[in-house]
């Protein structure tokens, strides 16, 4: 974080200061909520949990170095003390964002978050000293402290917003409000807590309305393929620039293709000119993703040769997302286990088969390790069903479909698409479904893992890498 006095923090959150023997002292270190994270000059926030109440840590954390903590009640050592932490973390974010100078870069949508927001720092990481928001930590803890991680050196900052109600992206856009705003997509992910895809539209394009006009520099980027997407140019005041696959987009591709390695590769073109780009990266899902960093990076004024040279150099700077690992046997796991929504779920499983199209050649099959999409509300049947029979279609060699009743739908639905042998099975947990790969993989097969974060599926992928234990799988 940038210096600040205790002074100026109490002052900026509305806080009072208790045991600070000079508030003239400043925080030099990162702002924290994990106590095993506390350095020299941190300022260490107690938030008071379900299980854990971080008060309970303020003297261990001082004695690791940190200034003081930001907390609720007054805690033996130096702290400044307000009524809502969570508030007044978010004070202090924006507090410190409007010193910074920085530009802020906002992302949203239901789908590829993460991947895109990776792209996009790594392509801006080319330009100018960049920040973003560390794996999927975008709700209204995670946006500030990620904030407040910026330095007096950083001068792109991107953050990832998540949303799971209307009013969510207006709060977090107050917090650190963006010049420039993406939304990737509006998909069936949460669903079945908004209600439908008009509510979720209507909820990520807050993000589109908190941003300046395009007198004062504000910037609308907008997937041209999505419909629902593409109305929210109306919602904004900002300059609009649309990305995609159709014709009529700003930042497009031609010539879409895979690898035999089922990467992605394209024709780039931006308004300042075209050129090649090979992704490391595995599905052409990815593309639509790249697109979208390529329309932030152009607006931040790279050139097309830079923006492509930038994707094909990017890999994947967050864990359990399309992770490939290449066993010594021959086997390739795909560790895509981190979270699964219909969209997603669909573009692992084509990524999948791209992938497996090389090792079928060589007698090599494919494997769908799927389990439950959470949060689906009453299309929960419908949408597992579907991806089942997806898999069939795909012509995957094997689905496995790990947990209870959803899992079960999953196997239904692939064996109502005409999967009757044991091209698909239906296991009760992460143990037998390893049990069961264990004893069955063969060199060449390729190992897909996926399903909402709640499901634990990790655990699978993780079993099956090089230097696993032959033992039980580990609990969550």
């Amino acid at each position: 974080m940038i210096a600040l006095s205790l002074a100026e923090i109490a002052e900026v959150v509305g806080g009072q200061t208790y045991d600070i023997p000079d508030p003239s002292v400043q925080v030099t270190g990162q702002v924290v909520r994990d106590s095993r994270e506390v350095e020299p000059g941190s300022l260490f926030v107690a938030f008071a949990g379900e299980h854990v109440d971080g008060h309970d840590f303020a003297a261990a954390v001082v004695e690791a170095g940190a200034v003081a903590v930001l907390a609720s009640r007054p805690v033996g050592v130096p702290a400044v003390v307000v009524d809502d932490v969570q508030r007044a973390l978010g004070a202090l974010a924006r507090h410190v964002v409007q010193k910074l100078g920085a530009t802020l870069v906002a992302l949203t949508g239901s789908a590829g978050k993460t991947s895109t927001k990776d792209l996009i720092a790594q392509v801006l990481r080319h330009k100018a000293p960049t920040v973003y928001t560390p794996g999927s930590l975008n709700n209204e803890i995670g946006l500030p402290l990620t904030a407040l991680s910026a330095t007096e050196e950083t001068r792109f900052l991107v953050l990832e917003m998540g949303a799971r109600g209307i009013g969510h992206i207006r709060y977090l856009s107050e917090l650190t409000p963006p010049q420039i705003g993406l939304v990737i997509n509006v998909g069936t992910a949460h669903i079945g807590e908004f209600g439908g895809r008009e509510q979720i539209a209507q909820a990520k394009g807050e993000l589109v309305e908190a941003l300046p006009s395009e007198a004062d520099g504000g910037v609308a980027i907008l997937n041209a393929d999505d419909p629902l997407v593409r109305a929210m140019a109306t919602r904004t005041k900002a300059k609009v620039i649309f990305f995609g696959e159709s014709g009529e987009a700003d930042v497009r591709a031609e010539n879409v293709r895979l690898t035999d390695r089922g990467q992605p590769a394209f024709r780039l073109h931006t308004p300042s000119g075209a050129s090649d780009v090979t992704m490391r990266l595995y599905g052409e899902h990815h593309v639509s993703n790249a697109l979208a960093a390529a329309a932030v990076a152009h607006e931040l004024g790279m050139s097309a040769n830079e923006i492509a040279t930038a994707l094909s150099e990017a890999g994947s700077l967050s864990r359990w997302r399309m992770e490939v690992t290449e066993r010594p046997d021959g086997v390739t796991i795909v560790n895509d286990a981190y979270n699964a929504n219909p969209e997603s779920m669909r573009a692992a499983l084509r990524a999948l088969a791209a992938m497996g199209k090389a090792s079928q050649a060589q007698g090599g099959r494919t494997w769908a390790v799927l389990g439950k999409m959470a949060e689906l509300g009453d299309e929960a049947l419908a949408e597992h069903d579907a991806v089942g029979r997806l898999a069939v279609r795909l012509n995957v060699g094997k689905l496995v479909a790990v947990g209870g009743r959803e899992a079960s739908w999953l196997q239904l639905g692939a064996y109502n698409e005409g999967s009757w042998g044991e091209e698909s099975v239906h296991v009760s947990d992460a143990q037998a479904a390893v049990d069961l790969l264990r004893s069955e993989l063969r060199p060449g097969d390729v190992v897909l893992v996926k399903a909402s974060r709640s499901v634990g599926l990790e655990r699978v992928a993780q079993a099956l890498l090089p230097g696993a234990a032959e033992g039980e799988v580990s609990a969550r």
